[in-house]
């Protein structure tokens, strides 16, 4: 007699993610502020390509970003290009206002044979040039087209191939395989509208808390609005062969202050890598990190705004201080606020000693501390403060 044969059902889990992914997520949200959907997208790419599931003849992603300027679109790219590359700048940018008539796109597949300069001038997305910053572990490329909507609509009709057939022929009939490609665009469209639903709508200008079904209903909103704004401006067969439109939203206050925090760590990587045999650390009181907040929010610009306020009030200062010899070699530097007109003090803390560039200190607040006027010794604290002026707006 033959025994019937029973198997064992298995509940699986499609949701789970493996441990290379997850910290690919954990190291990206740690370096992007305030868009977790974007995010979201990404990683699930990621883990698409690691399953080898991605549909074989088309790039592994064809996603544009939408969103106003300085939400983090290109941001976005550059944090996952140096996580899974090494560098922000592992990856082809193309900014497409270079490209706003149609001759030019010669410079991205380069000259037929028997034009003026056509060896002299070798074209943009080379296979060589797709292939260069892969690594052992990741063999995937990043494209990123910037300001998609200022170039011409020969780029356009360019694009339709790449993102459907993921082949590029060049002027010399030399065929580019971007099936290991990432396509990235990028596009400001529907930022005036979005601007306008915003007024008074997620609680940093009307200062009242939505709770969440209200957020949810605006967020759909903003979505369909810029969605409908590129359908008017790209043709259906573009849009037909995206894989996902993401629409970024307008950096809140909150927003910033981790932006702030992110730069801020920037700015100490830069003085730590530096080649002047100068590297210190530098640390930030919550009053001068209020004046830089203060100085560099504008929820019209974003987070390029409070870049540029950090540069302003905090990196040209620093450059003068160690251009004229104040700051030297293992130094502890504190930057507090002046409350008399508004300015940065600069102070010098304490020499650590046995102090190594490779050092990777993390930028902390100091408490609450009484300063002197500028050039008076402070009790306890070695050096002087350096009163840096504050400098040209930008």
């Amino acid at each position: 007699m033959v025994k019937p044969y029973v198997s064992e059902e298995v509940l699986l889990d499609p949701e789970m993610r493996s441990s290379e992914v997850l910290d690919f997520e954990r190291r990206l949200l740690s370096k992007v502020v305030g868009q977790d959907r974007a995010v979201r997208r990404i990683v699930n790419m990621y883990q698409i390509y690691l399953a080898g599931m991605a549909m074989p003849g088309r790039p592994v992603a064809n996603l544009l970003f939408l969103g106003p300027t300085g939400s983090g679109k290109t941001r976005v790219v550059e944090a996952s290009a140096e996580i899974l590359f090494g560098s922000p700048r592992a990856f082809i940018k193309i900014d497409c206002a270079e490209f706003q008539h149609s001759h030019e796109i010669a410079k991205l597949i380069g000259s037929p044979p028997g034009y003026l300069g056509h060896r002299e001038t070798p074209p943009l997305l080379t296979q060589e040039a797709v292939d260069q910053y892969q690594t052992e572990r990741v063999k995937m490329s990043f494209i990123l087209f910037d300001e998609i909507e200022k170039a011409n609509d020969a780029l356009w009709q360019l694009l339709l191939g790449i993102l459907d057939k993921a082949t590029l022929t060049l002027g010399d009939n030399r065929k580019v395989d971007l099936s290991r490609c990432v396509i990235f665009m990028t596009s400001n469209l529907g930022a005036t509208e979005m601007a306008e639903m915003l007024q008074g709508g997620i609680g940093f200008t009307s200062g009242v808390k939505q709770d969440d079904m209200a957020l949810a209903d605006l967020d759909r909103k903003l979505y369909h609005t810029a969605l409908e704004v590129a359908k008017r401006k790209f043709s259906p067969e573009f849009m037909n062969r995206l894989d996902k439109v993401v629409v970024f939203r307008t950096l809140t206050p909150t927003h910033l202050r981790q932006v702030l925090d992110i730069e801020l760590n920037e700015v100490q990587n830069r003085i730590m890598s530096s080649q002047t045999d100068k590297q210190f650390i530098f640390r930030c009181t919550l009053e001068a990190k209020e004046f830089l907040l203060k100085e560099g929010t504008d929820l019209k610009y974003g987070a390029r705004h409070l870049k540029r306020a950090i540069e302003r009030h905090l990196v040209y200062p620093l450059s003068n201080l160690i251009a004229t010899g104040q700051i030297g070699l293992g130094d502890v530097i504190k930057i507090d606020l002046s409350a008399e007109d508004e300015k940065l003090l600069f102070s010098k803390e304490r020499v650590i000693s046995g102090f190594s560039p490779t050092d990777s200190p993390t930028i902390v607040d100091f408490p609450n501390r009484r300063i002197s006027r500028a050039g008076a010794r402070i009790p306890g604290v070695e050096g002087e403060i350096a009163n840096c002026e504050r400098g040209n707006s930008m």
